[in-house]
């Protein structure tokens, strides 16, 4: 099991920058990849940023604006959101992919998502 807890969301003028964090805890050894997610209202959730390996990816929509990165000491992932605009308002949610190397399957576990709003 892995605990995942964000924080760092809040209000925000368009232009402006947040930065989020997501905190793990349990067993972070067997983590494979973290990612951070989004959900606006009435659409689905979608991936905005990914780290797997030493591979990094970004939905089109934030390429050059956010900015994915970890402290493995601290189990920490971050989130730093540049040049925000209203469209990026929604709720967002930490991720982590857990590999069970006895059965070779994969778990996903989520946190309980932070709310972001730019708006003026």
């Amino acid at each position: 099991q892995v605990q995942l807890v964000e924080s760092g969301g809040g209000l925000v003028q368009p232009g402006g920058s947040l930065r989020l964090s997501c905190a793990a805890s349990g067993s972070v050894f067997g983590i494979v990849a973290r990612g951070w997610y989004r959900q606006a209202p009435g659409k689905q959730r979608e991936l905005v940023a990914g780290i797997r390996g030493g591979s990094r990816n970004y939905a089109d929509s934030v390429k050059g604006r956010f900015t994915i990165s970890r402290d493995i000491a601290k189990n920490t992932l971050y989130l730093q959101m540049n040049s925000l605009k209203p469209e990026d308002t929604a709720v967002y949610y930490c991720n982590c992919v857990v590999r069970d190397d006895a059965t070779r399957r994969e778990y996903d576990y989520w946190g309980q998502g932070t709310q972001v709003t730019v708006s003026s």
